[in-house]
């Protein structure tokens, strides 16, 4: 296998089941875009642009580098390229990014509507805000730069104005989970809305130790990925037997 097969592989399980399960809005089309970060470089996985997830395969996954420098694969990367560059540039906890076209939260965003702490265990998970990113044409300096700011908000989902969604996470499993639990969310919003009654929310208290353990979980990250950056390094600098 190549150096950067398995993540390849990674990306294509979850891009596939993400569309066959109608998150990227069509499941014969090309929206949405995974990425996944690889452990100990400058260098990410992503999805090609303009082709069909069902018919894709590992060796049109693309890997890029931080300068957006093609490594491997014959195929030019997603346009939204530089907005995954955004994530793992702004935020050293993330390693993997999808990108959705899921059906609520784009009602939501172009409604300009971010999500409010509802459930505790949403909350646990994705931090006190499904926030708005604001809209931007896809692949422009102006969305990456939208979207590294919001992730300043150390939150794990959110929606961006007339487009989609972002879910970020520590891994592309964990994310996918994220993607799920934004539309679940998202739907029981928008549905609760439409009956014009007040929406409750999550008790600010609550929502501050909530969002306190999200963070905390976050820094754990960092600090597990810097300690194996740091074991990587000690390997590489010490001399092989017999030599």
């Amino acid at each position: 296998m190549g150096r950067f097969d398995d993540c390849k592989l990674q990306v294509l399980r979850i891009s596939q089941r993400l569309s066959s399960e109608g998150f990227f809005g069509s499941k014969s089309g090309s929206a949405g875009n995974v990425s996944m970060l690889v452990a100990g470089e400058n260098a990410f996985v992503v999805t090609p642009t303009r082709m069909r997830y069902d018919i894709m395969t590992v060796d049109d996954i693309c890997v890029v580098d931080f300068e957006l420098r093609r490594i491997e694969g014959e195929r030019k990367p997603s346009i939204e390229t530089p907005m995954h560059l955004a994530a793992y540039k702004s935020r050293a906890d993330v390693s993997a990014v999808i990108h959705s076209h899921q059906t609520y939260a784009s009602v939501l965003g172009v409604l300009n509507m971010p999500i409010p702490p509802l459930f505790d265990e949403v909350t646990l998970a994705v931090g006190n805000i499904i926030d708005i990113v604001p809209y931007a044409l896809s692949g422009t300096r102006e969305l990456h730069d939208n979207v590294a700011r919001k992730l300043a908000n150390r939150c794990h989902c959110y929606i961006i104005q007339n487009h989609g969604a972002l879910c970020v996470g520590a891994n592309l499993d964990q994310t996918y989970t994220l993607v799920e639990l934004l539309e679940k969310c998202a739907a029981i919003y928008c549905h609760a809305l439409a009956t014009g009654r007040p929406v409750t929310v999550l008790p600010e208290n609550i929502v501050a130790q909530l969002h306190a353990a999200v963070i905390a979980r976050q820094d754990r990250e960092i600090a597990r990925k810097n300690s194996a950056a740091a074991e990587s390094e000690k390997d590489a600098r010490e001399p092989e037997p017999g030599r």
